[in-house]
């Protein structure tokens, strides 16, 4: 390599940038202290803006198109750089490109829960997330405000701090709103409206950038809350209470009965499940098909004991139903107030008649006497 030709590779005659990725915003024409030539060419592709930098301070502005570097249309940094009369040598400057293309599908979301005052349910906290599209407008307020002197910036380092201001701005707007937790949903366009008009307020004047677009996804209530939510919608699809809860008492009790391997454990179960069944349903004022029995019984309440615990407490007409259906049994444990311990049902005064044997029939009558 000759002389002049290793001179001529020290001057940047080209001036231009390819850009291969999607979330780039601001990137710095690398000269790694090449001088830029008299006459150099500078290309700026569509969705892109030159700016050149002098010192620190912003000098001249390209728009796409394919530039020759002179004096003539470098104007503000040769007023900068002292030339009178134009320049022949090369000149350093720092050249900065902007993209100008919106960068889409960018996320959001609230990183701690938003407290809020429900109409409805009171204080709540609420999480939101949701899409948004950015661009740049003001590639000189971006370049003060954010890019200083680094060589590049992503839109990572910018969408932590538009995020921020999403959130801040979102957590005013949802005060403000007295929109009830469950209007959320029928509201999410308008809310976006309002907030993209917040954040655009913001980020446009300070940073020099515009949100074209602003997506609310969801809007979402905390996990035990949504919970209860579901439970009250189960209820009012169910209707009436104690009818489910027969149902599903029948069906543990045929369950635990078609388990022969269960032994005292399943009997347990289905005798614990029939006087559940039965005190609910008392309790709720339910009606059961048992025949009430023909005498009188005593209005105290009983417990059982199956598989060493104490089932109840069951009044005197549940415990007739029990013996009647024989879940109740002559060996059954059985105790209520008065009682200093706990007996078999055989045993104790008031059930001691529903367990007694039948008695034998009775003779046969003896034969008419024969006709005379």
């Amino acid at each position: 390599m000759g002389l002049f030709d290793k001179i001529r590779g020290e001057f940047v005659d080209i001036v231009e940038w390819l850009d291969d990725t999607r979330n780039t915003l601001v990137w710095r024409f690398p000269r790694y202290q090449n001088e830029i030539k008299n006459g150099a060419k500078l290309i700026v592709r569509p969705g892109q803006v030159a700016i050149f930098v002098s010192e620190g301070s912003l000098a001249d502005t390209f728009q796409p198109g394919t530039y020759e570097l002179t004096t003539q249309n470098l104007p503000i940094l040769s007023t900068l750089k002292g030339w009178k009369y134009g320049f022949n040598s090369p000149f350093k400057s720092e050249v900065y490109f902007v993209s100008t293309r919106p960068v889409i599908d960018l996320r959001w979301g609230t990183p701690n829960p938003v407290m809020l005052r429900d109409p409805e349910f009171g204080p709540i906290r609420v999480r939101a997330f949701g899409t948004y599209v950015l661009k740049a407008v003001d590639p000189h307020a971006l370049l003060k405000e954010i890019v200083g002197t680094s060589a590049v910036v992503s839109t990572d380092e910018v969408t932590e701090l538009v995020r921020s201001i999403i959130a801040e701005s979102l957590s005013d707007m949802l005060g403000s709103s007295q929109i009830a937790a469950l209007d959320f949903a029928s509201n999410y366009r308008k809310l976006a409206g309002q907030l993209q008009k917040s954040v655009q307020e913001r980020i446009d004047d300070e940073y020099g950038l515009e949100l074209p677009q602003l997506m609310i996804v969801n809007i979402s209530l905390p996990e035990e809350v949504e919970k209860a939510l579901d439970v009250g919608t189960k209820m009012k699809v169910i209707g009436d209470m104690g009818r489910f809860q027969q149902y599903q008492m029948g069906e543990a009790m045929a369950t635990a009965a078609a388990n022969p391997a269960g032994g005292g454990a399943a009997e347990g179960m289905g005798l614990g499940m029939g006087f559940a069944m039965a005190n609910r349903m008392a309790t709720t004022g339910a009606q059961t098909n048992a025949p009430a029995p023909a005498i009188s019984l005593p209005t105290s309440t009983w417990h059982i004991a199956v598989q060493g615990q104490s089932l109840g407490p069951f009044s005197s007409q549940q415990m007739a139903d029990a013996i009647a259906k024989s879940e109740v049994r002559g060996e059954t444990i059985v105790w209520t107030a008065g009682m200093s311990n706990w007996q078999p049902a055989r045993e104790v005064p008031q059930w001691a008649s529903y367990f007694q044997s039948p008695p034998p029939p009775p003779p046969a009558a003896p034969p008419p006497p024969p006709a005379a």
